[in-house]
């Protein structure tokens, strides 16, 4: 398999690398439709773990037809951008990162979606806008969906190797040592459903292993750690006390992340939230099943 899939390097088009952290390191954005698009027709992209922003290519038409600007960026370390090899990656600087890429753009506020580890760093960033963001983002932050992530970690169900790679001795030997064939059955295995198409498989592979990102497998696995952190101290609070319209949009068949925690932060933490199951949709629910994401997504965006 080439060192980046043909589709990335087409994806790779219409985008452009940005500095972050004071100049020293290049994140991969992309801006697609209006720049100066009203906060309410702005949305706002977090792709999840092991994937990037590539992961929505499937469900930007569908976007398109409500909103008329798209901001989508690779997490450090993910995708296309910059992999420092010996980098602490934290959920709380990929916020900060987030936060650099949207005023880069003059982004005044918007709709903002997140998936899996992008759910973690969502749920950051709705404990910055509680606390007030700042004068470059006034309209904040319109809602907050949510998909498919560990949110609660103690319901999550995490792969086999996923606990062997936090591991500090086994980590770093199995990020060298990883094969397409065992990241393939991890997926499906996470997903839940087989009707992921393997092409989706094989191309998040390559954004993920392109670079360094061969060897830092387990450096980027540690937001797990970070889940156990700041999830009851800070980010469960934050969800609780915030104002900002939350919906919570679940595909039924995940396997790592499972509809139990969508009910349990429903049913406890955000119980104002829109909750919405989405039916015969695994876990990585935008390329899984994206006519129902869409039709998701679009329902709510409509009703509120």
């Amino acid at each position: 398999m080439s060192e980046l899939h043909p589709n990335l390097i087409e994806w790779k088009t219409g985008g452009e690398m940005k500095s972050v952290l004071s100049g020293s390191l290049e994140i991969f954005c992309k801006q697609i439709g209006n720049p100066n698009a009203d906060a309410d027709k702005t949305i706002l992209l977090l792709h999840g773990f092991p994937e990037s922003s590539y992961s929505y290519h499937r469900v930007i038409e569908g976007l398109n037809t409500f909103f008329d600007r798209i901001i989508l960026f690779d997490f450090l370390g993910f995708g296309l951008s910059d992999k420092p090899l010996n980098h602490t990656y934290s959920l709380k600087e990929q916020a900060q990162i987030a936060l650099e890429v949207w005023k880069s753009y003059g982004v005044k506020g918007g709709h903002l979606i997140a998936h899996d580890m992008g759910d973690s760093v969502a749920t950051e960033l709705v404990a910055l806008a509680n606390a007030r963001i700042g004068d470059w983002f006034p309209n904040g932050f319109q809602s907050v969906t949510f998909t498919n992530g560990g949110m609660v970690i103690e319901l999550a169900e995490l792969r086999i190797l996923q606990k062997l790679m936090l591991n500090p001795i086994l980590g770093p030997f199995l990020s060298k040592l990883s094969k397409y064939k065992v990241f393939k059955q991890q997926v499906y295995s996470a997903n839940g459903s087989l009707q992921l198409n393997e092409s989706e498989i094989k191309i998040m592979w390559s954004a993920f292993r392109s670079g360094n990102g061969k060897i830092i497998g387990h450096r980027l696995i540690q937001y797990i750690n970070d889940r156990h952190r700041y999830q009851n101290s800070r980010w469960l609070p934050a969800l609780k006390e915030t104002t900002i319209p939350i919906h919570l949009c679940w595909g039924e068949l995940d396997s790592v992340a499972p509809i139990a925690i969508a009910e349990k932060l429903s049913n406890d933490i955000c119980r104002d939230a829109c909750f919405t199951r989405m039916s015969e949709t695994g876990h990585f629910c935008q390329m899984d099943n994206p006519e129902k994401w869409i039709e998701s997504v679009l329902r709510y965006y409509r009703e509120i």
